[in-house]
């Protein structure tokens, strides 16, 4: 089972795993991945329900902390993130658009659609993020470091924009060599 937390009114609500399917993450080269998610209108919708539930079974079987629905095959503005529990979610973004940013943060990115390949990535530090909920209602959520990062990268993801584009130093790596570069370092991995 989910538990979502509303991030408007702190309400929860879960998702029981009953119909959750575990989804084929689109790879590098898939043209869904550079293609602008279309928006999404109808809500209260058990279609939307279960697309929410099958991201968030596909992100944590992966394993990773976000996943934006292009990188499943559907095109449409709608992303998951799960950070931990320091940052509250997991959370659900319909319809995201960050309404603020400051500051900068320079830290590794990961991609699921990019397996094993990562790359120095400069996001902003904190940002300020409107979007709807599984209902339509519309909230802000403020996200800093490794949340912010995510979110940043799920948005980019339904913009049609990949992570290797923005990335320096590109470089492939095995989760233990990963583990190792990142040791020591204050920007955490968004692997998404």
């Amino acid at each position: 089972m989910i538990d979502i937390i509303d991030a408007n009114n702190g309400n929860q609500r879960s998702f029981k795993g009953e119909n959750m399917a575990i989804r084929e993450v689109r790879k590098q080269g898939d043209p869904v991945l550079k293609k602008k998610a279309k928006a999404i209108e109808k809500f209260n919708d058990p279609l939307l329900d279960q697309l929410a539930e099958d991201l968030f079974e596909t992100m944590y079987q992966a394993p990773g902390v976000g996943l934006a629905a292009p990188q499943i095959g559907v095109s449409k503005r709608i992303l998951v993130a799960d950070c931990g529990e320091e940052y509250g979610g997991p959370y659900v973004l319909i319809n995201p658009k960050i309404v603020h940013q400051e500051g900068t943060q320079i830290g590794i990115e990961g991609c699921l659609s990019f397996p094993n390949l990562y790359g120095d990535v400069e996001r902003a530090y904190k940002v300020i993020v409107k979007a709807q909920n599984l209902k339509g209602k519309w909230f802000k959520v403020e996200a800093e470091k490794l949340l912010s990062r995510c979110f940043q990268h799920e948005i980019d993801h339904l913009d049609g924009v990949l992570f290797v584009e923005k990335a320096k130093n590109l470089r492939e790596l095995t989760p233990d060599e990963y583990r190792k570069e990142r040791e020591g370092r204050e920007s955490q991995l968004a692997v998404i």
